[in-house]
Protein backbone atom coordinates (compact mmCIF):
# COMPACT_ATOMS: atom_id res chain seq x y z
CA UNK A 1 0.00 0.00 0.00
CA UNK A 2 1.20 3.47 -0.59
CA UNK A 3 0.03 6.93 0.71
CA UNK A 4 0.37 10.68 -0.97
CA UNK A 5 1.93 9.31 -3.92
CA UNK A 6 5.14 8.98 -2.51
CA UNK A 7 5.72 5.51 -1.10
CA UNK A 8 4.79 2.28 -2.00
CA UNK A 9 4.71 -0.43 1.20
CA UNK A 10 8.05 -2.77 1.15
CA UNK A 11 9.27 -0.45 -1.05
CA UNK A 12 12.16 2.94 -0.69
CA UNK A 13 10.11 6.01 -1.10
CA UNK A 14 9.72 6.95 -4.28
CA UNK A 15 9.45 10.87 -5.94
CA UNK A 16 6.00 12.33 -5.98
CA UNK A 17 6.60 11.96 -9.94
CA UNK A 18 6.57 8.32 -9.67
CA UNK A 19 9.06 5.83 -10.77
CA UNK A 20 11.71 4.15 -13.25
CA UNK A 21 11.10 0.47 -15.02
CA UNK A 22 11.34 -2.03 -12.80
CA UNK A 23 10.08 -5.92 -11.98
CA UNK A 24 8.81 -7.26 -9.15
CA UNK A 25 8.51 -10.92 -8.31
CA UNK A 26 5.17 -10.87 -6.50
CA UNK A 27 1.73 -9.92 -8.13
CA UNK A 28 0.23 -6.14 -7.86
CA UNK A 29 -2.63 -4.23 -7.08
CA UNK A 30 -2.28 -0.44 -8.42
CA UNK A 31 -5.19 1.88 -7.42
CA UNK A 32 -5.61 5.60 -7.56
CA UNK A 33 -8.04 6.35 -5.23
CA UNK A 34 -7.56 9.98 -5.68
CA UNK A 35 -5.91 11.89 -8.91
CA UNK A 36 -4.68 10.19 -11.90
CA UNK A 37 -1.09 7.34 -12.51
CA UNK A 38 -0.26 6.31 -16.17
CA UNK A 39 1.35 3.20 -15.60
CA UNK A 40 3.96 1.92 -18.75
CA UNK A 41 3.07 -1.74 -19.45
CA UNK A 42 4.90 -4.15 -22.38
CA UNK A 43 1.59 -4.14 -23.35
CA UNK A 44 1.18 -0.07 -23.62
CA UNK A 45 0.61 2.77 -21.31
CA UNK A 46 -2.58 2.54 -18.71
CA UNK A 47 -4.23 5.61 -17.33
CA UNK A 48 -5.82 4.68 -13.97
CA UNK A 49 -8.57 6.97 -12.14
CA UNK A 50 -10.70 5.65 -9.41
CA UNK A 51 -12.46 3.08 -10.01
CA UNK A 52 -10.00 1.56 -12.20
CA UNK A 53 -7.37 -0.50 -10.74
CA UNK A 54 -4.83 -2.54 -13.31
CA UNK A 55 -3.06 -6.06 -11.84
CA UNK A 56 0.51 -6.46 -12.81
CA UNK A 57 1.40 -9.71 -13.09
CA UNK A 58 5.32 -10.93 -11.04
CA UNK A 59 7.79 -10.43 -13.45
CA UNK A 60 6.26 -7.37 -15.51
CA UNK A 61 8.36 -4.52 -15.83
CA UNK A 62 6.42 -1.10 -15.47
CA UNK A 63 6.84 2.25 -14.96
CA UNK A 64 4.65 4.55 -13.25
CA UNK A 65 3.89 8.70 -13.13
CA UNK A 66 2.23 9.87 -10.89
CA UNK A 67 -0.18 13.41 -11.04
CA UNK A 68 0.40 15.83 -8.30
CA UNK A 69 -1.68 15.43 -5.01
CA UNK A 70 -2.24 11.64 -6.48
CA UNK A 71 -2.92 8.90 -3.70
CA UNK A 72 -1.44 5.81 -4.92
CA UNK A 73 -2.48 2.03 -3.23
CA UNK A 74 -0.60 -0.96 -3.71
CA UNK A 75 -1.26 -4.15 -2.92
CA UNK A 76 1.15 -7.18 -3.26
CA UNK A 77 0.93 -10.50 -3.47
CA UNK A 78 2.89 -13.71 -3.53
CA UNK A 79 2.72 -16.10 -6.31
CA UNK A 80 3.22 -19.14 -4.75
CA UNK A 81 0.24 -18.33 -2.36
CA UNK A 82 -2.34 -17.03 -5.10
CA UNK A 83 -2.93 -17.76 -8.35
CA UNK A 84 -3.57 -14.67 -10.37
CA UNK A 85 -6.24 -15.75 -13.06
CA UNK A 86 -4.41 -13.14 -15.24
CA UNK A 87 -1.08 -13.66 -17.34
CA UNK A 88 -0.98 -10.43 -18.91
CA UNK A 89 -1.65 -6.32 -17.19
CA UNK A 90 -5.36 -6.21 -16.81
CA UNK A 91 -7.61 -3.85 -16.02
CA UNK A 92 -9.98 -4.21 -13.60
CA UNK A 93 -13.35 -1.99 -12.37
CA UNK A 94 -13.41 -1.59 -8.47
CA UNK A 95 -16.88 -1.89 -6.54
CA UNK A 96 -17.52 0.35 -4.12
CA UNK A 97 -17.52 -2.29 -1.49
CA UNK A 98 -13.91 -3.44 -2.73
CA UNK A 99 -12.76 0.16 -2.50
CA UNK A 100 -13.93 0.35 0.75
CA UNK A 101 -11.75 -2.54 2.10
CA UNK A 102 -8.53 -0.87 0.13
CA UNK A 103 -8.66 2.04 2.27
CA UNK A 104 -9.03 0.46 5.20
CA UNK A 105 -6.17 -2.08 4.57
CA UNK A 106 -4.53 1.57 4.62
CA UNK A 107 -5.21 2.24 8.56
CA UNK A 108 -4.65 -1.45 9.34
CA UNK A 109 -1.78 -3.18 11.16
CA UNK A 110 -2.85 -6.26 9.95
CA UNK A 111 -3.59 -6.30 6.90
CA UNK A 112 -1.97 -9.95 5.85
CA UNK A 113 -4.74 -11.63 7.84
CA UNK A 114 -7.12 -10.87 5.01
CA UNK A 115 -4.95 -11.27 2.28
CA UNK A 116 -7.05 -14.15 0.90
CA UNK A 117 -10.09 -12.45 1.00
CA UNK A 118 -9.08 -9.46 -0.61
CA UNK A 119 -7.05 -11.59 -2.76
CA UNK A 120 -10.06 -13.00 -3.87
CA UNK A 121 -12.48 -10.17 -4.04
CA UNK A 122 -9.45 -8.26 -6.51
CA UNK A 123 -9.68 -10.96 -8.74
CA UNK A 124 -13.36 -11.62 -8.83
CA UNK A 125 -13.60 -7.92 -9.49
CA UNK A 126 -12.10 -8.42 -12.70
CA UNK A 127 -14.30 -11.44 -14.08
CA UNK A 128 -17.60 -9.82 -13.33
CA UNK A 129 -20.19 -9.20 -16.60
CA UNK A 130 -20.32 -5.64 -16.55
CA UNK A 131 -16.50 -4.79 -17.24
CA UNK A 132 -17.17 -1.74 -18.52
CA UNK A 133 -14.31 1.10 -18.63
CA UNK A 134 -14.80 4.17 -16.03
CA UNK A 135 -16.31 6.88 -18.63
CA UNK A 136 -16.60 10.02 -16.84
CA UNK A 137 -19.18 12.64 -18.58
CA UNK A 138 -17.73 16.64 -19.38
CA UNK A 139 -19.89 19.69 -18.35
CA UNK A 140 -19.17 22.44 -20.58
CA UNK A 141 -21.35 22.76 -23.44
CA UNK A 142 -19.20 21.53 -26.24
CA UNK A 143 -17.93 18.71 -25.06
CA UNK A 144 -20.96 17.35 -23.62
CA UNK A 145 -22.50 17.90 -27.27
CA UNK A 146 -19.99 15.60 -28.83
CA UNK A 147 -19.95 13.38 -25.50
CA UNK A 148 -23.91 12.60 -25.89
CA UNK A 149 -23.29 12.25 -29.88
CA UNK A 150 -20.87 9.70 -28.99
CA UNK A 151 -22.31 7.85 -26.82
CA UNK A 152 -25.58 7.05 -29.07
CA UNK A 153 -23.54 6.78 -31.67
CA UNK A 154 -19.96 5.72 -31.40
CA UNK A 155 -19.09 5.13 -34.70
CA UNK A 156 -18.93 8.92 -35.75
CA UNK A 157 -15.79 8.98 -37.45
CA UNK A 158 -15.29 12.80 -36.85
CA UNK A 159 -11.78 14.17 -35.15
CA UNK A 160 -11.52 16.49 -32.34
CA UNK A 161 -11.20 19.69 -35.14
CA UNK A 162 -13.98 18.00 -36.90
CA UNK A 163 -16.24 18.52 -34.04
CA UNK A 164 -14.77 21.86 -32.73
CA UNK A 165 -15.55 23.09 -36.21
CA UNK A 166 -18.85 22.01 -36.86
CA UNK A 167 -19.44 23.52 -33.11
CA UNK A 168 -17.35 26.57 -33.64
CA UNK A 169 -15.27 26.52 -30.90
CA UNK A 170 -11.67 25.76 -31.23
CA UNK A 171 -10.02 22.64 -31.11
CA UNK A 172 -7.45 23.35 -28.24
CA UNK A 173 -10.40 24.47 -26.05
CA UNK A 174 -12.15 21.19 -26.98
CA UNK A 175 -9.55 18.66 -26.22
CA UNK A 176 -8.32 21.17 -22.91
CA UNK A 177 -12.25 20.39 -21.82
CA UNK A 178 -12.14 16.65 -22.18
CA UNK A 179 -8.77 16.63 -20.49
CA UNK A 180 -10.20 19.00 -17.62
CA UNK A 181 -13.73 17.74 -17.29
CA UNK A 182 -13.21 13.66 -16.93
CA UNK A 183 -9.09 13.63 -16.40
CA UNK A 184 -8.71 11.58 -19.68
CA UNK A 185 -8.18 13.11 -23.51
CA UNK A 186 -10.57 12.84 -26.04
CA UNK A 187 -8.91 10.49 -28.48
CA UNK A 188 -8.91 8.19 -25.31
CA UNK A 189 -12.32 9.14 -24.10
CA UNK A 190 -13.64 7.67 -27.61
CA UNK A 191 -11.50 4.89 -27.48
CA UNK A 192 -13.02 3.79 -24.01
CA UNK A 193 -16.32 4.53 -25.11
CA UNK A 194 -16.50 2.24 -28.19
CA UNK A 195 -14.51 -0.45 -26.08
CA UNK A 196 -17.75 -0.33 -23.49
CA UNK A 197 -20.51 -0.35 -26.66
CA UNK A 198 -17.96 -3.53 -28.27
CA UNK A 199 -18.83 -5.54 -24.92
CA UNK A 200 -22.83 -5.88 -25.56
CA UNK A 201 -22.39 -6.60 -29.18
CA UNK A 202 -19.51 -9.60 -28.08
CA UNK A 203 -22.02 -10.57 -25.71
CA UNK A 204 -24.71 -11.10 -28.16
CA UNK A 205 -22.67 -13.19 -30.40
CA UNK A 206 -21.24 -10.47 -32.74
CA UNK A 207 -18.09 -11.96 -34.90
CA UNK A 208 -14.85 -9.66 -33.79
CA UNK A 209 -14.83 -8.23 -37.26
CA UNK A 210 -18.02 -6.74 -37.28
CA UNK A 211 -17.75 -5.60 -34.13
CA UNK A 212 -14.68 -3.34 -34.73
CA UNK A 213 -16.59 -1.94 -37.44
CA UNK A 214 -20.36 -1.28 -35.67
CA UNK A 215 -18.44 0.82 -33.06
CA UNK A 216 -15.99 2.87 -35.51
CA UNK A 217 -12.22 1.17 -35.41
CA UNK A 218 -10.80 1.80 -38.76
CA UNK A 219 -9.34 -1.63 -38.52
CA UNK A 220 -10.16 -4.94 -36.90
CA UNK A 221 -6.30 -5.12 -35.71
CA UNK A 222 -7.06 -2.04 -33.82
CA UNK A 223 -9.50 -2.79 -32.11
CA UNK A 224 -8.08 -6.29 -30.93
CA UNK A 225 -5.23 -3.84 -29.49
CA UNK A 226 -7.51 -1.79 -28.22
CA UNK A 227 -9.52 -4.05 -26.24
CA UNK A 228 -6.14 -5.70 -25.10
CA UNK A 229 -4.42 -3.04 -23.47
CA UNK A 230 -7.92 -1.89 -21.37
CA UNK A 231 -9.16 -5.51 -20.65
CA UNK A 232 -5.89 -7.64 -20.82
CA UNK A 233 -7.12 -9.97 -23.09
CA UNK A 234 -8.56 -10.25 -27.05
CA UNK A 235 -11.86 -9.66 -27.45
CA UNK A 236 -12.65 -13.47 -28.69
CA UNK A 237 -11.14 -14.66 -25.66
CA UNK A 238 -13.55 -12.18 -23.63
CA UNK A 239 -17.02 -13.44 -25.54
CA UNK A 240 -15.68 -16.86 -25.14
CA UNK A 241 -15.30 -16.15 -21.08
CA UNK A 242 -18.66 -14.17 -21.01
CA UNK A 243 -20.37 -17.75 -22.56
CA UNK A 244 -18.64 -20.13 -20.50
CA UNK A 245 -19.72 -18.12 -17.65
CA UNK A 246 -23.56 -18.12 -18.68
CA UNK A 247 -23.64 -21.40 -19.26
CA UNK A 248 -22.53 -22.41 -15.99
Amino acid sequence: MADSGTRTAGEEPITAAGHPTHVHDFHQLLYAPLGRITVTTPDGEHELASPLALWLPAGTPHSARFDPESLVLAESFDPAVHHLPFTRTTAIRLGDTVRRQLLARTRGADAEAGDAAMFAALTCARTRRDARLPLPRPTSEAARTVAGTLIRRPDDPRTATEWAESLYVSSTSLRRAFRAETGIAFSEWRTRVRLNHSLELLTQGHQVGAVAAKVGFTSTNGYILAFRRHFGRTPGAWAKECAERSAE
